[in-house]
């Protein structure tokens, strides 16, 4: 019964997200909104990456190197080397993910504020990092003029449209980063029933304990933190498709921040928390732009209020741990 009102529940979730919605938008010619939610989806989307590295027992503030990994991939291979940007961001999401293991084999053996301190300058460093590779990323100067997403097609058979041709493209990254959201969270709630998102909460509550019973922690952890920071790099190259740019400041420790605060902010204890904690986030920040010079202190005020009346986050209200 539990199992046909959850697949009731998504199947009407799907409806509204791939049809209400946009046709709604569409119809009405909110383009801004149409692009407001379309970086929440992307947002929420990366964020997930953070959530997977809390689940394991680890709070993530680097995620936006990976985004800028991701992002800098896909501009490469696509404006340099002529790929198609359905495979780069694939491509992108594999290198994110090869770094991070490199990264992470040293730095995971860290705990609580000692890996978090190390996570916070990981994104400055990527930052560095692009501003002097001058040869590839262009430098500060960045990439610019990135195409849009071409056709995707089989055996003949056309996929997805040439976005170029398309009368209004932002519906086409609506689409595009809805469903790569909607892939993303369904991979991250199975794994949090599978075996090994079972072993990942057990390092959350204790590792050594789970050391004690002969579960290789290190591997677990490099593999999560690798899924993770994949996660952070497609996201990452469909965000800088939707700008059509680049730069090494496109992914600031302030964005590593604000991944940790949407998730925070959800629910931790709920895999789809990083999607309702961006989208409150993000739309509170532009509803409070009416306050001008005060938008900050008051969107500063709320957060320290919702954080001290709901410390499990905003599902919390909804379903009980």
């Amino acid at each position: 019964m539990e199992n046909k009102s959850f697949i009731l529940k998504v199947i009407i979730a799907l409806i509204v997200l791939l049809i209400v919605i946009p046709s709604v938008l569409v119809l009405t010619q909110r383009n801004d909104y149409l692009y407001g939610i379309t970086s929440v989806a992307v947002l929420s989307m990366i964020s997930a990456g953070v959530w997977l590295t809390f689940y394991m027992g680890r709070i993530n503030i680097g995620q936006g190197a990976y985004a800028l990994i991701g992002a800098y991939t896909t501009a490469v291979l696509v404006t340099q080397l002529g790929l198609s940007f359905w495979i780069s961001i694939f491509v992108a999401g594999f290198v994110a993910a090869f770094f991070s293991i490199l990264i992470g084999i040293p730095i995971l053996r860290l705990k609580g504020v000692y890996f978090s301190m190390i996570t916070l300058t990981l994104t400055e460093v990527a930052k560095l990092l692009a501003i002097a590779l001058v040869p590839i990323t262009n430098g500060p100067r960045g990439i610019t003029n990135i195409p849009l997403p071409g056709e995707l097609s089989i055996f003949g058979l056309t996929l997805i449209p040439d976005f170029a041709t398309m009368e209004n493209s932002k519906i086409g990254f609506y689409y595009l980063a809805v469903i790569a959201m909607i892939i993303t969270f369904a991979i991250m709630y199975r794994l949090t029933k599978s075996r090994m998102g079972i072993l990942l909460r057990s390092l959350q509550q204790n590792e050594e304990l789970a050391s004690s019973f002969g579960v290789n922690i290190a591997y677990l952890r490099v593999i999560s933190y690798a899924i993770a920071s994949f996660f952070g790099g497609v996201g990452g190259a469909i965000f800088i498709n939707l700008t059509q740019s680049v730069y090494p400041t496109t992914f600031q420790v302030a964005d590593s921040i604000n991944y940790m605060l949407y998730t925070f902010l959800g629910g931790l204890a709920y895999v789809f928390g990083p999607i309702l904690g961006s989208f409150v986030l993000y739309f509170s920040w532009d509803l409070l732009f009416i306050f001008k010079e005060y938008q900050l202190l008051i969107y500063s005020g709320i957060m320290i209020i919702l954080m001290v009346f709901l410390p499990n986050g905003i599902l919390s209200l909804r379903f009980k741990k």
